[in-house]
């Protein structure tokens, strides 16, 4: 009978599910392998491709980053960039959403585990309906990105510098990759295009435009669109269109501040209406999309670089294509930092109040977010002939999935490269799931409660 039992418990072992959170960080683990080994194959490059780079650019189009250590319209084949392309939509959609879809075009039933899965990989608080909602998702993604493909082709369809065929394609390519906040660009190292894409005003309304949609997350999106019909918005659309619209405000007015109005910034003497439009759309691209619209960027000033590593580092909202602590984790921590300064016993906000969980949850996200960020700099400054702001910004970068750089990628070493990829994959995922999966929480409650004790704070 004890062998018997003992049996059972070992069958009951052995089909015990993988949980949520280890599932999305094996499975980003493994795309980043299939990705990189697919690179390597020698159609998908011009010249031999070495694993490093390989590896890296894998891990930056998955990440939906953008930071590249190769020029991919020179290096890669038309077949390595659609595979590129391929890798960012899979990484801006989620490769839950992917793998849910296949699992459905094979008939396979979606256990309850992979509907949590798919539900922290959106960002979502619960797994009701997500089948139907991923189906949403994914028509939603497609439809967005055709209608901004279509309006570049229009756009480029007449520059003479590209033929029929390269503009359609470079047109699909950045729609993908502007949506999926992924930075990738094909501009760069193609004849004509020295300074890489092109920033004419309607080049940058309608990239700052998908960057923008992208950046909002799924259940905005999804909010918006059914407000015609019920003629409300949840208190996270509300509050995330709100601190968007703050951090763009603020983004776009201090770049003006240091690159347009004063005498040493790269935008001095250009008309105002131009300056607003190329500072408009390099806030709204410094929040994780990681497209330059300045023509000397690597001259910034250093008040713009540090801007800019603020705004990369809140960065999009929670389920977007973008990365960051989040606008959700930024709106958290000021809302009860601005509740305790009133006096009010709970964080509140429009007549609600806020969980408790939820307050430790953003305190621990951006614990372990400047802990990332500070750590991956030392190992950097400590490897690497840099400067301290080449190297934070870049650092910045790579944990928002932003792709913005001062020029510094192309200069790291193969050990900076690991840590910079590891910072890419921490920063797609999110601090609580990898931590999660690290840790792998007890469910067991706790059993003993301990006596209260004060510690000096402040």
């Amino acid at each position: 009978m004890t062998a018997l039992v003992t049996g059972r418990n070992l069958a009951r072992l052995r089909r015990k599910p993988i949980p949520p959170p280890l599932r999305l960080v094996g499975g980003l683990a493994l795309l980043i392998v299939i990705g990189t080994l697919l690179l390597l194959l020698p159609i998908s490059s011009t010249r031999p491709l070495t694993f490093m780079e390989a590896l890296f650019t894998a891990a930056s189009a998955l990440s939906v980053t953008g930071l590249s250590v190769i020029t991919p319209v020179q290096d890669l084949s038309l077949v390595g960039q659609i595979l590129l392309m391929l890798l960012i939509q899979i990484g801006g959609v989620g490769f839950m959403v992917v793998a849910v879809i296949i699992f459905r075009l094979l008939g396979r039933r979606i256990s309850f585990t992979d509907r949590i899965a798919l539900s922290d990989s959106l960002g979502l608080l619960s797994p009701a309906a997500i089948v139907t909602l991923t189906r949403r998702v994914l028509i939603t993604v497609v439809t967005i990105e055709a209608i901004g493909a279509m309006l570049l082709y229009i756009h480029w369809r007449t520059d003479p510098r590209l033929s029929e065929g390269q503009a359609f394609f470079y047109a699909l390519f950045h729609a993908v990759s502007a949506f999926c906040n992924a930075g990738f660009d094909l501009f760069t190292g193609t004849p004509g295009f020295e300074n890489g894409i092109p920033r004419d005003s309607i080049t940058l309304f309608i990239m700052g435009m998908l960057i923008l949609t992208g950046g909002l997350g799924i259940p905005v999106i999804a909010d918006l669109i059914s407000y015609a019909n019920e003629r409300k918005l949840s208190l996270h659309t509300r509050i995330t269109l709100l601190v968007v619209s703050f951090l763009v405000g603020i983004g776009t007015f201090g770049l003006w501040l240091s690159e347009g109005f004063d005498a040493d910034g790269t935008l001095h003497g250009q008309p105002l209406d131009r300056q607003l439009i190329v500072t408009t759309f390099q806030s709204i691209s410094a929040r994780t999309a990681g497209f330059s619209g300045m023509d000397s960027f690597e001259s910034l000033t250093p008040a713009s670089q540090l801007l800019l590593i603020a705004l990369m580092f809140i960065g999009c909202a929670p389920a977007s294509m973008g990365g960051g602590i989040t606008t959700g984790t930024f709106a958290v921590l000021s809302i009860s930092l601005w509740s305790y300064a009133r006096g009010l016993p709970t964080a509140q906000f429009a007549g609600r109040s806020l969980a408790t969980g939820m307050v430790r949850r953003a305190a621990a996200v951006l614990t372990i977010s400047l802990f990332v960020v500070l750590l991956a700099s030392w190992l950097i400054v400590a490897t690497h002939d840099a400067t301290l702001d080449q190297v934070v910004f870049e650092v910045v970068s790579a944990f928002a999935t932003c792709g913005l750089t001062l020029g510094f990628t192309s200069e790291l070493n193969t050990f900076g490269q690991l840590i910079i990829i590891a910072v890419m994959f921490w920063g797609r995922l999110g601090a609580l799931t990898i931590i999660t999966a690290i840790a792998r929480q007890s469910a067991t409650p706790q059993q003993i409660t301990y006596p209260e004790e004060q510690i000096l704070i402040g």
